[in-house]
């Protein structure tokens, strides 16, 4: 059994300690000490980072009570090491967790959901709960919490007997064997928890919801607490300044200016399809009856709407026992284009360019889209090529 430092301190730094095993992986070793302040990957919180006599540590697992730890070089059993944690990583684990807990103490005391999801990322905390909360629910919450956490509660570690335990309620996701560890923030929350916590809830900073959404019948929730609730507050806050200057508002009506740009951009997008429709409906006006206009009826143009590109073919494929089309793009970037015919399998022409210019598409025998990496004329090419094939077989 390796001796856990941490849950003697959580604050701890620094370490001293023996190697009593090393065993090599692939790529990798895993040692063992007598004693650790590495707090290992469980309860969906990762593995501490740090150093054993300046050897990298990039991950600590626990199996049966004994801690390993992954390492990119191997340290012989019997050597005395100093061991060093990430600390700024871990007291930014410590705060997300500890917030954690206020959030799921909260929503099980008002609503009776519980926490059955929860994984603390290197970016966000996530909380899985199996009942639904609104958005004016979750700004609740999210108040309380900071109240909470600004009363710079006590968080108070115990490990109750069993008789004690027995008597005690208390949040737990899994059946636990053996000594339980209980985290208390009172008036709060108790739960059954085996990760470092601050000591005090005003360690933990800001408590802030940044994402809600429906999950499995509940609710998932996303949070950050501390410096990262502080890195994401400055990321759009940033965000925000520049928007307000590129739309010339002032940041707390930035939302409103993008709402507004958003209607005009869709104002004069609506208008560029209509001139768009008219300019397509006058192309294809005019276009003979009857001709065989296999090349005739393909329509090249550097930029139009997807709909109006059908809307070309549409209108053209029946004046002509060729082939209707209309590509969109340039001879540098390439093609999207359209195909139909009422009389030919498109299919066949769409699957050359494919091959031959590195395309993609496809459709039914009587149309046809995608896009091609070819010029006009290797697109012309092909189609001719097609074509006389074609021909030849009907004969």
């Amino acid at each position: 059994m390796t001796e856990k430092l941490f849950y003697e301190n959580s604050y701890i730094q620094r370490f001293e300690a023996e190697v009593l095993a090393c065993e090599k992986q692939e790529g990798s070793y895993e040692i063992v000490l007598d004693k650790t302040a590495f707090f290992p990957e469980g309860g969906g919180q990762s593995a501490d980072r740090g150093f054993l006599n300046g050897i990298p540590v990039s991950d600590a697992r626990e199996k049966n009570g004994i801690v390993y730890h992954t390492t990119n070089q191997p340290i012989h059993p019997g050597t005395p090491v100093s061991g060093e944690i990430s600390f700024k990583e871990r007291f930014s684990k410590m705060q997300q967790h500890t917030g954690e807990h206020i959030i799921s103490g909260i929503v099980h005391r008002r609503f009776g959901w519980h926490n059955v999801g929860f994984h603390l990322g290197s970016e966000i905390v996530t909380m899985d709960f199996d009942g639904a909360l609104n958005a004016d629910e979750l700004a609740d919450i999210e108040y309380q919490a900071n109240e909470i956490a600004f009363s710079n509660r006590k968080v108070e570690i115990s490990y109750p007997a069993k008789e004690d335990l027995d008597k005690l309620e208390y949040r737990s996701k899994i059946e636990i064997e053996g000594q339980v560890r209980i985290v208390t923030i009172p008036g709060v929350d108790v739960c059954a928890c085996c990760a470092p916590h601050v000591n005090y809830t005003g360690e933990i900073g800001m408590i802030k919801i940044v994402d809600a959404q429906k999950y499995k019948g509940g609710t998932r929730v996303s949070m950050l607490c501390g410096f990262r609730a502080l890195h994401d507050y400055r990321t759009k806050e940033r965000n925000i300044n520049q928007i307000s200057i590129v739309l010339s508002a002032k940041p707390n009506l930035s939302a409103e200016a993008v709402v507004r740009q958003k209607e005009e951009l869709q104002h004069d997008k609506d208008r560029m399809i209509y001139f768009q429709g008219k300019y397509i409906e006058e192309k294809a006006g005019r276009i003979p009856e009857g001709g065989d206009g296999h090349i005739g009826m393909l329509l090249f143009e550097e930029d139009l709407d997807s709909g109006m590109m059908r809307k070309y073919v549409n209108l053209s494929v029946g004046k002509t026992d060729g082939i209707s089309g209309c590509f969109v793009g340039d001879d540098l970037n390439g093609y999207r284009y359209v195909l139909g015919s009422e009389t030919l399998d498109v299919r066949i022409i769409s699957g050359e360019m494919n091959r031959d210019l590195d395309g993609k598409g496809g459709g039914k025998p009587g149309m046809v889209q995608g896009s091609v990496n070819g010029t006009k004329e290797q697109i012309l090419n092909v189609m001719k090529r097609v074509l006389a094939d074609s021909k030849t077989e009907r004969k």
